[in-house]
């Protein structure tokens, strides 16, 4: 899919980027044509990934740009981002291995579970050159260029009923439970493999969802849990970590194009220093989430941790996400240090 920037966007930026392209000095372009790098998410203001880019990214490439985020996906449809930079109606947005999947299907390999061992094991996959064809893929299909990997958290089963109802040690003990899962099919058969009945409904809606019992549990990072108050209407915590999971800072490619080879090392390493900051915020807020969630009244427990992990690995065996991913990839994923 070969798309270019709109004829909107280029007249509001062309000048700017001409000039800034040239290498000319800024004081040759008015302040208030400066291009807008506008970022939609789904996360909130206060999420660690807003405020990472929101204090780092943004004020780093201000000589040149102006950063401008969206919250809530408030400016574009979640799940649509990436559409959305491609037709050149979006700068920046962060993205997931997930939605990449739906038009690369060889990036469902990092949405499987218990493939990513850390945060720090994300880092080393992203930076190693095994994934050099896949961005270049993204780059050339999409339109899309990704900058830098954003550790999002290790995510756990959350449910709205107490142990006594139903203790989630096992897969088996996760069937007929409907988990609130997004609706991509990388992540339905993730919900699957973990033994759940996978129930598609936008981040936005969950909260309510939860409240109303048209989803029994949903599963995100203990800091999602805690920013998105889903603690006031669950009641447990399965710690499954069944996925390490990770966001791409996503950057127009067509907008890279038009900046000069000084800014966009700026912009390389102001993505690459929000999402070190980030990741240590994410980082030190997962390990004192444990004791507030208690404090809060859930109960938070480790299940069996080697069957969901025997258990998801055997369901994605055969599947036919494992025969979209590169020859070799896992074993190399898995030979990489943490």
């Amino acid at each position: 899919m070969k798309l270019t920037m709109t004829r909107r966007f280029l007249m509001a930026s062309a000048i700017t980027f001409t000039a800034l392209a040239a290498g000319g000095p800024l004081s040759s372009v008015l302040a208030q044509d400066k291009p807008v790098i506008r970022m939609s998410t789904p996360a909130s203001e206060t999420d660690q990934r807003s405020v990472a880019l929101a204090t780092v990214f943004g004020p780093a490439i201000d000589e040149f740009a102006t950063y401008q985020p969206h919250y809530n996906a408030s400016l574009v449809p979640q799940g649509s981002e990436l559409e959305a930079i491609a037709a050149g109606d979006l700068e920046m947005s962060i993205t997931s291995a997930q939605e990449l999947a739906n038009f690369l299907p060889e990036f469902s390999i990092f949405a499987t579970g218990y493939v990513h061992r850390s945060a720090q094991h994300q880092v080393n996959v992203f930076n190693d050159p095994l994934m050099d064809p896949l961005k270049q893929k993204v780059e050339s299909d999409l339109g899309v260029k990704l900058l830098a990997v954003m550790y999002l958290g290790k995510r756990h089963v959350n449910l709205r009923f107490p142990r006594s109802e139903k203790n989630v040690m096992t897969p088996a003990d996760l069937a007929g439970v409907n988990l609130r899962m997004p609706g991509s099919d990388a992540w339905q058969f993730l919900g699957r493999a973990i033994g759940a009945n996978p129930t598609p409904m936008a981040f936005t809606e969950i909260y309510t969802g939860l409240q109303t019992g048209s989803v029994d549990g949903q599963d995100n990072p203990l800091p999602t849990v805690v920013d998105a108050k889903f603690y006031e209407v669950t009641k447990q915590v399965s710690l499954t970590a069944h996925l390490v999971d990770l966001n791409y800072i996503a950057f127009s490619k067509a907008v890279w194009d038009k900046l000069s080879a000084e800014q966009q090392a700026a912009v390389q390493k102001a993505a690459e220093d929000a999402a070190q900051s980030g990741r240590e915020g994410q980082l030190k807020k997962e390990d004192e989430l444990v004791a507030f969630l208690t404090q809060q009244g859930l109960e938070v427990y480790e299940p069996d941790l080697n069957a969901f992990r025997t258990h998801v690995q055997a369901q994605y065996v055969g599947s036919e996400f494992a025969k979209a991913w590169p020859e070799g990839m896992l074993d190399k994923i898995n030979a990489l240090a943490d």
